[in-house]
């Protein structure tokens, strides 16, 4: 007789959630509008390196299976972020966008918890199709609150260092920081999530894909 969880529940939650591949594309456009300013010292020279760069990026994504509407989100989210530059003169006002995207999540995600549907387990939860299983098992709901305080610290940790560089108006740093703190963060936060989640699990657990609910602890 096992007791262990199932094998089918080794896979971590980069296997679940993809990695940190998006992750990598995203830092791209801005480390070339950073390159762009600080060669030409021009924000329209920046903006339009930036643009370029972003669609190339967006293509190559296509070609390789990502959904159309992610890939126009990120171009989209690049626009803004020139926009944003180019109105207010601020080479340094690219990555606004970027903190308050940082800030408004970690809010959040600290709300989610609060109202116990913590953001992890809906993610989750919707990528095994399990309408809110996980939620009426008691070891799930509660893994998946303690994990996504790591998701709340890696949000935290970015805005602690990002505001004080864009407030200082350092753009090669912010171009530095946001490549530093994007896929090696997110990487290190899948695995001391996953990390957390498990250790809050029982051993006799059957793991993610399988919620133990009510009725299934009485069978």
């Amino acid at each position: 007789m096992t007791t262990g969880r199932r094998d089918d529940d080794a896979e971590t939650l980069a296997d679940l959630l993809g990695g940190a591949r998006g992750a990598i594309d995203a830092t791209i456009p801005p480390v070339a509008f950073a390159v762009g300013w600080l060669v030409s010292r021009e924000l329209w020279v920046a903006t339009v390196v930036s643009l370029v760069v972003a669609a190339i990026v967006a293509v190559w994504q296509w070609r390789k299976g990502r959904k159309p509407r992610a890939v126009l989100l990120g171009v989209a989210g690049v626009a803004v972020a020139a926009m944003i530059a180019l109105r207010t003169g601020r080479a340094e006002d690219f990555f606004v966008v970027q903190l308050a995207a940082n800030a408004a999540s970690a809010l959040v995600w600290l709300v989610s918890i609060a109202f116990r549907w913590p953001l992890l387990g809906v993610v989750v939860g919707l990528v095994l199709r399990q309408r809110g299983a996980w939620r009426r098992d008691p070891a799930l709901l509660r893994g998946y609150s303690r994990a996504s305080w790591v998701w709340v610290g890696q949000y935290v940790v970015r805005v602690s260092v990002f505001a004080p560089l864009w407030w200082s108006g350092d753009v090669f740093a912010l171009a530095v920081a946001r490549v530093a703190l994007s896929w090696p963060l997110v990487a290190l936060c899948l695995l001391v999530s996953w990390f957390v989640l498990q250790r809050s699990l029982p051993a006799d657990h059957p793991g993610l894909r399988h919620p133990r609910v009510a009725s299934d602890a009485l069978s």
